[in-house]
């Protein structure tokens, strides 16, 4: 599919307002480059699995997440390569 960079995205905000909240939830759902997203307990608020082209495409996405909702830390980390990935659970 050409799809060959998946980054983790660590998002942390400093707004927890419920407007906030769906307007990001929206970007987020609007957007078929995140597989998956998740809100965190600790130190970062948000985690997104996302899967473009390359570099550039993610910078793509994050110029367009960003120009959608207001967001006080962004951190992309590139997965150098996927050791293990199963939806089969552990029953």
């Amino acid at each position: 599919l050409g799809l060959e960079a998946c980054f983790f995205v660590l998002i942390r905000t400093s707004e927890h307002e419920a407007e906030w909240q769906r307007k990001f939830l929206k970007a987020l759902r609007e957007r078929p480059e995140v597989l998956e997203a998740h809100r965190l307990a600790g130190d970062i608020d948000y985690i997104l699995k996302v899967r473009v082209k390359n570099a550039r495409a993610y910078d793509t996405f994050y110029q367009a997440l960003i120009s959608e909702v207001r967001i006080y830390n962004v951190t992309a980390l590139l997965s150098m390569e996927e050791i293990k990935s199963t939806t089969v659970l552990p029953l």
